[in-house]
């Protein structure tokens, strides 16, 4: 549920996951003979490694509440037999850690994550792989919730370290590159992340070849941050080549496959072409549930996703029977405050308030806030995303001194966090400035509208002189045209990758 100016944040979300795939640990173990983990000798060595390895499967199938039930007993079992600054130990809980990120359990996963980077500072030095990764995985979490100049400067740090240990052109120091393009996407430094994007596209299709996965995954990146600039023809471009490439490579309905191609749809929305962005949202969908199941994260990530496209076809009923049954699938499996059932709820919201079902629309807003301020904090951006569209609903209403008072906070937040030429902080200042108009205060509304205006023609301004973008000026002229006429947002479930 977000508007125009944060629609690229929470996209952000899919390129998070690609990057952490690369930065968070993993085993490289034979196969094993099957052992029961109930058996007697759980606690051998090999029956602990086997657990791991189970429990790394159950995240791969989205049953996260079964892998960290696994990973505390392997994490207890390894404290008790070789102590908690053992190498294996460790391992466990930065599994452990990535399991609580993969549930929403932000502070657990940050916790756990310190812990890990403090002992590995203690026992091998800041500079060692290691503790790389794992300041890498911290930066991850600190990206998730919010805390973006956290993320940059752990990320930063990593990155200089992997080039004077590793040189620029090494994998791990590409990733650390990656994972640092995807805050500044975050942050709306989207020259800087395009920059590192190309730089890394280069160096991968020198070392790896235009084929190899992580080259594809750094095209997608490119892809992303073009279409955050406007630049959506060149998005689209480097997108279906390469979903081209992963057709041929590993077949229609690998897991990289429709991953690419859901991000394909986000060109597609960006681009008003809900036809082909619906097609293509069928043919995930039923890939996804034949390969993983109707309950999987994935496969309900991307019904979310086609609930979105109805809505914006103007089919309100077939996007809430579709998003009705997404959020109850996510209570039940994820529980009723995971980021994924919170941010459908936000969507079914937007569907209300197009069906001018005002005070549905409230009740479920005003439970998201509450949920957001509780397990996030009043300032991070999903909260006052969710803020602002308790606002809209409130204008709507006639309930205008709510609305501003709320528009109000939102704005200073955004100002400070994120600064005043941020596209979010814009939007936030474009929504008071219609609040201001609703209320007569034609003059606050008069003033804050020239503020956004001239700091949008400023952005577009710095654009053009670098290269000409027809498509930003007409995505700038979109953004302040939903905020003038205040046209509800377009809703968004980030897809989700495993």
């Amino acid at each position: 549920m977000q508007d125009p100016a944060d629609f690229a944040a929470v996209m952000a979300c899919e390129e998070d996951n690609l990057a952490s795939k690369m930065s968070n640990w993993y085993l490289d173990v034979p196969d094993l003979p099957h052992h029961d983990a109930r058996s007697d000798n759980s606690s051998s060595p090999d029956s602990l490694l086997e657990i791991v390895i189970l429990a790394l499967e159950y995240k791969e199938q989205g049953r996260w509440d079964e892998a960290e039930k696994l990973l505390v007993q392997v994490v207890e079992a390894r404290k008790t037999k070789l102590g908690v600054t053992h190498s294996d130990t460790l391992m466990s809980m930065a599994h452990l850690a990535s399991t609580y990120r993969d549930q929403g359990r932000l502070d657990e996963a940050e916790k756990l994550q310190v812990q890990v980077i403090e002992v590995y500072k203690t026992k091998l030095g800041v500079d060692h792989p290691s503790t790389l990764t794992s300041m890498a995985n911290l930066a991850s979490t600190y990206r998730n919730q919010g805390r973006l100049d956290e993320a940059e400067k752990l990320e930063v740090q990593v990155m200089e370290v992997r080039k004077t240990k590793l040189g620029v052109d090494h994998r791990n120091t590409l990733t650390s590159m990656d994972n640092l393009a995807s805050t500044y996407r975050r942050q709306g430094r989207l020259d800087e992340a395009e920059k590192l994007e190309v730089q890394i596209i280069e160096a991968r299709k020198s070392k790896l070849g235009v084929n190899h996965p992580d080259t594809l995954m750094s095209m997608a990146h490119l892809a992303s941050t073009y279409r955050d600039q406007g630049r959506l023809d060149e998005a689209e471009k480097l997108q279906v080549q390469v979903i081209e490439v992963y057709k041929t490579k590993l077949g229609v309905n690998h897991p990289d496959t429709l991953t690419s191609m859901a991000y394909l749809v986000l060109t597609y929305w960006n681009q008003g072409r809900w036809d082909e962005a619906e097609k293509l949202q069928v043919q995930i969908i039923e890939a996804r549930k034949t390969k993983l199941g109707v309950d999987h994260p994935s496969t309900l990530a991307s019904m979310a996703n086609l609930a979105s496209t109805y809505r914006n076809q103007g089919r309100l009923d077939e996007a809430e029977k579709l998003l009705v049954q997404v959020i109850e699938v996510y209570k039940t499996k994820l529980g009723v405050d995971h980021p994924s059932t919170l941010t459908s709820m936000g969507n079914l919201s937007w569907i209300y308030h197009d069906q001018g079902r005002w005070d549905e629309a409230e009740k479920l807003q005003v439970q998201l806030v509450e949920a957001y301020k509780t397990k996030l904090g009043v300032d991070h951006p999903d909260t006052l995303t969710s803020m602002d569209n308790l606002a809209s609903t409130y204008r709507n209403l006639g309930r205008r001194d709510e609305a501003e008072k709320l528009e109000v906070q939102v704005m200073e937040v955004r100002k400070t966090k994120l600064g005043v030429d941020h596209r979010n902080t814009l939007t936030s200042m474009g929504n008071l400035a219609s609040t201001y108009r609703n209320l007569g205060r034609r003059d606050e509304a008069e003033k804050l509208g020239v503020q956004v205006t001239e700091a949008y023609k400023t952005k577009l301004g710095e654009a053009e002189q670098q290269q000409s973008r027809p498509q930003n000026r007409l995505v700038t002229i979109m953004t302040w045209t939903c905020v003038c006429l205040n046209k509800s947002p377009i809703s968004v479930t980030p897809p989700l990758t495993y």
